[in-house]
């Protein structure tokens, strides 16, 4: 019985250490579900994949009873119960586009690497967790350096307000100049006699927004300007 209580807690501490990693993760990004949410989620998993496997085996049955279990039953309803907490930090914002996807992908992996270290395998879970932070760290980075030309690239929503008509026309043809691609434009005429111009751009990554900021700032005819990263 000692052998089997030592067994459990070595399976919930490697569960527990591997959460930690994923949740340190997040946390260091400022992410909505970070360390503590992580270790529940990995250390929970942990334990209930140990119930299921030890349960399944210690009710064999009897000359008047036949009980059979399926040691991965409770695992199963442990990755459909973690949807929900993955749908809940998915966002849509204001500018239609999503956010936590990552974050929500990291908490399944953080149940499913509490499952495999339940069931017993703990170099696949410690492999598993490594290839997650390479996946989530390191490869974005290398792509942005050698992938294709897309991926070097960031959205960027300019709000403008342009006082003559006239001007809407020398704004955009400047913006244009900027090195920045335009992927969506929208014009509207406002009841103050105002034009209000909002443009969604696509501009090179290492570009910092304050230096977009003040290229646009300097263009005549701007009025207001308001500037928001989608990535």
């Amino acid at each position: 019985m000692m052998l089997i209580d030592i067994d459990f807690l070595i399976k919930l501490g490697i569960s527990t250490g591997l959460g930690l990693i994923i949740g340190l993760e997040r946390e260091i990004k400022r992410k909505p579900v970070g360390l503590k949410t992580s270790l529940v989620i990995s250390i929970v998993s942990c334990l209930l994949t140990i119930v299921s496997i030890e349960s399944a085996y210690k009710f064999p049955g009897s000359d008047h009873v036949n009980i059979t279990m399926d040691p991965l039953r409770l695992p199963a309803q442990i990755v459909s119960g973690i949807g929900f907490l993955g749908a809940g930090v998915i966002l849509r914002r204001g500018n239609d586009s999503i956010s936590g996807l990552t974050t929500a992908a990291l908490i399944w992996g953080a149940g499913g690497i509490g499952i495999a270290v339940g069931a017993g395998y703990y170099l696949e879970a410690l492999a598993g967790v490594t290839l997650l932070l390479v996946s989530v760290k390191f490869v974005p980075f290398i792509m942005s350096l050698i992938g294709p030309r897309q991926l070097r690239e960031k959205e960027i929503k300019v709000k403008l307000k342009a006082t003559e008509k006239e001007d809407v026309t020398t704004i955009i043809d400047s913006i244009r100049q900027l090195k920045a691609g335009i992927k969506n434009l929208r014009i509207k005429d406002l009841e103050t006699g105002e034009h209000s111009i909002n443009l969604i751009l696509i501009v090179d990554q290492k570009r910092e927004l304050t230096e977009f900021y003040k290229d646009i700032s300097g263009i005549s005819g701007v009025r207001e300007i308001e500037i928001e990263s989608l990535n």
